[in-house]
C-alpha cells in the first residue's frame, strides 16, 4: 500500500487541488455564484487603490484561477502554474489585513465564515509546496532504502547520482532518474 501511495500520491495531490483551482475559477465566471466573489473584489480593488474595479476583478481572478487549475490538472508548465498559485494565495489573506472586521467575529481566534475560508488556503499553500518540490525531478521513494540512502548521506535529501548509484534496479520509476 504504501509503495502504491509513492507512485501515485503526487499526482493525486496535484490533479486533486487542480480541480479545486478550475472549479473556484469557473464559479467566479458567473456572478453570485462564488461565495468569494464579493470580497475578493473588494480586496483587489483596494490592492489596486482603486485602479481596477470589482467588475474587471473577479474576471481577472477568474481567469487566474482557472489557469492555475489547468496547468495542475494538465501538469504543463508547472513552474509557472505554481508560481501564480503561490502569489493568487498570498493574496487570499489579504483580507485579513484589509477587513479584519469580517474575517474575525470578537478576536483573532475566532474566524467567520469568512476567515475560515481564507484559514484553509494554508492547506493548498502547502500542497503547492509539496507539488513544487518535485518539479525539477525530485520524488519520494520507500521502503527500507529509503532510510538506508538518507542515513548514508545523512540527510532526507540527496541527488540523482547519489540515488542511483545506490538504489536497487526494483526502485527506480520506469521513467528512470530524468
Amino acid at each position: 500500500m504504501v509503495s502504491w501511495k509513492v507512485r501515485n500520491g503526487l499526482t493525486i495531490l496535484r490533479i486533486a487541488l487542480g480541480i479545486i483551482f478550475f472549479w473556484f475559477g469557473i464559479l467566479k465566471f458567473f456572478h453570485g455564484l462564488s461565495p468569494a466573489e464579493e470580497l475578493a473584489s473588494r480586496t483587489i480593488y483596494k490592492l489596486t487603490f482603486g485602479l481596477v474595479p470589482p467588475g474587471i476583478s473577479v474576471y481577472v481572478l477568474a481567469t487566474w484561477e482557472t489557469l492555475i487549475g489547468i496547468g495542475l490538472l494538465t501538469g504543463w508548465l508547472l513552474d509557472t502554474t505554481l508560481l501564480l498559485l503561490y502569489f493568487q494565495m498570498a493574496g487570499t489573506f489579504l483580507p485579513m489585513l484589509f477587513f479584519p472586521n469580517e474575517i474575525f467575529a470578537h478576536s483573532v481566534f475566532i474566524p467567520t465564515m469568512e476567515g475560515q475560508y481564507i484559514i484553509k488556503n494554508l492547506v493548498l499553500i502547502s500542497a503547492g509546496i509539496v507539488i513544487g518540490s518535485t518539479v525539477k525531478g525530485a520524488g519520494i521513494i520507500a521502503g527500507p532504502d529509503a532510510r538506508n540512502l538518507a542515513e548514508k548521506y545523512n540527510s532526507r535529501f540527496f541527488t540523482k547520482q547519489q540515488l542511483a548509484e545506490s538504489t536497487p534496479l526494483e526502485l527506480i520509476p520506469e521513467n528512470g532518474l530524468e
